[in-house]
């Protein structure tokens, strides 16, 4: 019996060590997309041979390595065609890591069926190419350039200050303070989930049940300074939601040791907006609908790159209406 609970401890610290090792290299890739990225090196950051380490990734991700790459270089693309109008398609290939504009289409066509102009001008509308949290298309403008379906929202603005008050008008009424101000780099101690999570109570709570586990006999829990996060590295309106990643996590001195299935990453210090929301726990989708669809268009801003996240302010059972207090921090850059 005693043989058998060391051999599977053994069993899963090896997977955790494995788990440790592709994070590394996954969060290598998303911030240095933009450059070449050989397998060698690759193999490097993840102290594994370049013999093994491709077939090692593969079996892991779910994907070869290559497929991973130029996936998640599409798909960065995709997001900034949307998102950055006034940036031309080839500074959008050469920044997500494309060698030049015509590999690029040539990669873009094949992922999505049209050139990346159609995307901008629209294709991204099409059913099946570009998916809702809550699993509806959005429409195009009407005739009287209303988004059929969309909410209205009422925004008040003090520029001086830059700071704004969103409400989302209809069923779900939100109300959000935005505040745009500049945020110190930090680092992340995280638990990383690939595949579907919206609105998955019970998932989350697994995720963070094992960073506190982690954290609290460590004494990386000092409040009011740490931070309570859950960092996205993918737009769920493009990517499959099976290949969605989020790591959850808080923030922790840059000399933390981590290990196993805990990662550190940092985040990058920059503008950032912060959008704040007290909510009960279903409405997190309208929330970032509220960002995106209310107050970006009226700030004179646009998404930057770089990972979003939520920033966790209360505990929901200490709330007399159990809802959650929260800030949703996204990197801007002027329009």
């Amino acid at each position: 019996m005693a043989e058998s609970r060391a051999s599977d401890s053994r069993k899963k610290y090896l997977r955790e060590e494995y788990v440790s090792r592709i994070n590394r290299v996954l969060d290598y890739i998303e911030t240095h997309i933009d450059e070449d990225l050989t397998l060698e090196d690759l193999a490097r950051v993840a102290s594994f041979s370049p013999f093994y380490f491709h077939r090692i990734f593969g079996a892991m991700v779910g994907e070869t390595l290559n497929a991973f790459i130029q996936r998640i270089r599409v798909e960065k693309a995709a997001s900034q065609l949307i998102n950055n109008p006034k940036k031309s398609v080839t500074e959008i290939a050469l920044d997500c890591g494309f060698s030049g504009p015509t590999t690029f289409a040539r990669a873009f066509r094949e992922y999505f069926s049209m050139s990346a102009s159609q995307w901008r001008t629209g294709g991204y509308l099409q059913e099946g190419k570009i998916r809702q949290m809550d699993g509806k298309i959005r429409q195009p403008p009407d005739k009287n350039g209303k988004d059929s379906g969309i909410p209205s929202y009422y925004t008040e603005v003090d520029i001086q200050n830059q700071k704004w008050r969103v409400t989302m008008q209809g069923e779900s009424n939100l109300k959000a303070e935005v505040e745009v101000r500049d945020i110190p780099e930090f680092h992340m101690a995280y638990v990383r989930h690939v595949g579907p999570y919206a609105g998955d109570v019970e998932l989350f709570g697994r995720l963070w049940e094992k960073i506190i586990k982690w954290a609290g006999p460590r004494g990386l829990f000092n409040f009011p300074e740490t931070k309570m996060l859950s960092a996205y590295h993918d737009d769920p309106n493009i990517t499959d939601p099976n290949k969605l990643r989020v790591s959850v996590g808080i923030s922790v001195p840059e000399n933390t040791p981590v290990e196993g299935e805990v990662g550190k990453m940092t985040i990058p210090g920059g503008k950032y907006a912060m959008a704040r929301f007290e909510i009960s726990p279903d409405k997190y989708p309208d929330a970032w609908e509220a960002v995106f669809g209310g107050w970006f268009p009226e700030s004179g801003y646009q998404p930057a790159d770089g990972p979003s996240y939520e920033l966790y302010l209360n505990n929901p059972e200490e709330h007399p209406e159990k809802k959650h207090i929260f800030d949703i921090v996204i990197p801007v850059k002027p329009l």
